[in-house]
């Protein structure tokens, strides 16, 4: 890979000699760092200036940075070490990761009996709790062939209710004790948007897909505002660790929206944050009333999109399919809402000049929103949005061109890629995987790919999923050669994907996604050479510091200056 040296020409020097001095007060020396420029080519550098309020002001050589360096700055030796710009997760879900720390995590479970033990620990552990809430478990890990059911939870836990969610999210897996309480009879008919799987008797099994799971939601206790600060506190520290210096939290409310405000009044907002906001509904008629909120606090906090959903997940079979799942010809999954409903409601966030981003899994989820998009981009107005689809895993191919056409940005989630490929093609069968996961086709028609993994479905880490665009492969380096590796990106490609193009799909990335002059100083220093090294140990990468707006928010080693 070729490096082009980041230097001001003579004309640069000249004019900025006339311009009123800008003066540094850190200089960050001897860095073996990266970054992209306006025209996408990877740059080196040796030295970072910013002054005090956190804005770049020079970037590039050690002497020309330190000529713009005023007298007394501080200077931090990096001793060689690599410096890369803060990496952005564009598809997170930050108090959804709090719980995650908190809750029972049965993410490593590799049998039934060894979630059912756990739980029945967990149980143990937290005698207190009213209820017992965990997620990750993943029926396809297990090789049962079918969901687990509420008797089996039974077994484990019986003296209080339990919601166990899917490892993405779309379906919960309850005890005997919890149905009850949420009144799921043999009558209780699907919801819109929902299926609670049933047995040959028509009995409930304990397992709610999507929009079946509110009717035990409902009924447990609401969260405190006590509790959610909790949460995001844990969030935000474990955010900073995986040197994240944004994130696109997809799907929020008022309470989310306050916290965060609060938090970037007071200086606790230790990453920054780019909020949508949940669906068009009653929180959304608050939130809207004032318009988008495009930045806050120096960039800290956005609100200026809203999360929809077209369907489901694919490993729970809710994604929504134009032809029948190839493991169960019933079946097509689900489509949350008609046609003409969904338009509908994606045009009230449109014309009340929200960004649209529409999680979107299955070929017929996404030819659903596309269609709307078509429809609806010219009769509002608003092309110039950047609307979103959140996810496009499965597409048909004719549907990925369109994405180009229309003007629609795929948000994608690499590890998506590595963690389904256990159970994808027997989802969908040989030929419609071939428009799944298909990063290289995106990006080969000139679609800007904004990438991040979905935590707390997947881990936060980006350094997974970097690894997981370039291999196409899990952490032990399975399957050899990688999966469907046609459809890889290159390492360059995979790093703008978490930087500027993430950037992009925020309409931040004049001020986020790479270092130069005049933008944030959100940087993160690492243990690696991204660029020098050997691409399946990506995921090994290593976070030593990161920086938000030129102050350290995680640290460690000897250069910590949070010491």
């Amino acid at each position: 890979m070729r490096f082009i040296p980041l230097r001001c020409s003579a004309l640069v020097l000249a004019v900025l000699a006339t311009l009123a001095p800008a003066h540094a007060d850190t200089v960050i020396d001897n860095a073996n760092g990266y970054t992209l420029n306006a025209k996408n080519e990877l740059v080196k550098f040796s030295s970072l200036a910013f002054d005090d309020k956190g804005k770049i002001i020079a970037v590039g050589g050690a002497k020309e940075v330190a000529a713009k360096a005023k007298a007394g700055a501080r200077h931090i030796d990096l001793k060689g070490k690599t410096v890369l710009p803060g990496l952005i997760d564009a598809h997170g879900h930050v108090f959804g990761l709090g719980e995650m720390v908190t809750q029972l995590d049965l993410s490593a479970s590799t049998s039934l009996d060894g979630a059912l033990k756990s739980a029945r620990e967990y149980a143990a552990a937290n005698p207190g709790h009213a209820w017992l809430r965990g997620r990750g478990w993943n029926q396809e890990n297990w090789k049962l062939g079918r969901f687990p059911t509420a008797a089996e939870l039974d077994g484990a836990v019986a003296d209080r209710p339990v919601l166990l969610d899917r490892v993405d999210g779309h379906a919960g897996w309850a005890n005997t004790r919890a149905l009850k309480l949420a009144g799921i009879t043999k009558d209780t008919p699907d919801p819109a948007g929902g299926t609670i799987i049933r047995d040959a008797n028509g009995e409930a099994t304990g397992v709610l897909v999507d929009a079946a799971q509110d009717l035990v939601a409902k009924v447990m206790p609401k969260q405190t505002e006590a509790e959610a600060r909790h949460l995001l506190d844990r969030s935000l520290a474990m955010i900073a660790r995986m040197g994240l210096t944004s994130v696109h939290d997809a799907g929020m409310g008022v309470g989310q929206d306050m916290l965060y405000r609060d938090y970037a009044d007071h200086g606790k907002l230790t990453t920054r944050v780019y909020g949508m906001i949940g669906d068009v509904g009653e929180d959304f008629d608050q939130l809207a009333k004032k318009g988008p909120l495009k930045s806050y606090k120096n960039d800290l906090y956005a609100l200026r999109a809203v999360k929809m959903y077209s369907d489901g997940a694919l490993g729970s079979r809710g994604a929504a399919l134009i032809e029948p799942y190839s493991d169960e010809p019933k079946s097509h999954g689900l489509l949350f809402r008609k046609n003409a409903d969904m338009a509908g409601l994606m045009e009230k966030a449109m014309r009340a000049g929200y960004q649209v981003n529409v999680h979107a899994i299955g070929d017929a989820g996404n030819r659903q929103i596309l269609d709307a998009f078509q429809k609806l981009l010219p009769k509002t107005a608003t092309a110039p949005m950047r609307h979103r689809m959140e996810h496009a895993q499965v597409v048909t191919l004719d549907d990925i061109a369109r994405f180009k056409a229309i003007g629609i940005v795929p948000s994608m989630q690499p590890t998506h890629a590595t963690s389904d490929m256990n159970m994808a093609e027997q989802r969908v069968g040989a030929q419609r995987i071939k428009g799944a996961y298909a990063w290289r086709t995106f990006l080969d028609q000139g679609s800007r790919i904004a990438c991040g993994s979905d935590f707390p479905v997947e881990s936060p880490n980006p350094f997974f999923g970097i690894h997981a665009a370039v291999t196409r492969q899990d952490a032990a380096g399975k399957p050899a050669g990688g999966w469907y590796a046609n459809e890889a990106m290159t390492l360059k490609e995979a790093f703008r994907c978490f930087t500027l193009d993430a950037a992009y799909a925020a309409h931040q990335e004049k001020v986020l996604g790479s270092l130069e002059t005049g933008k944030w100083a959100d940087f993160i220093v690492i243990d690696q050479d991204l660029f020098r090294m050997v691409p399946k140990d990506i995921h090994k990468t290593a976070v030593l510091q990161t920086w938000v707006g030129g102050k350290q928010v995680y640290g460690k080693g000897p250069n910590d200056q949070n010491k």
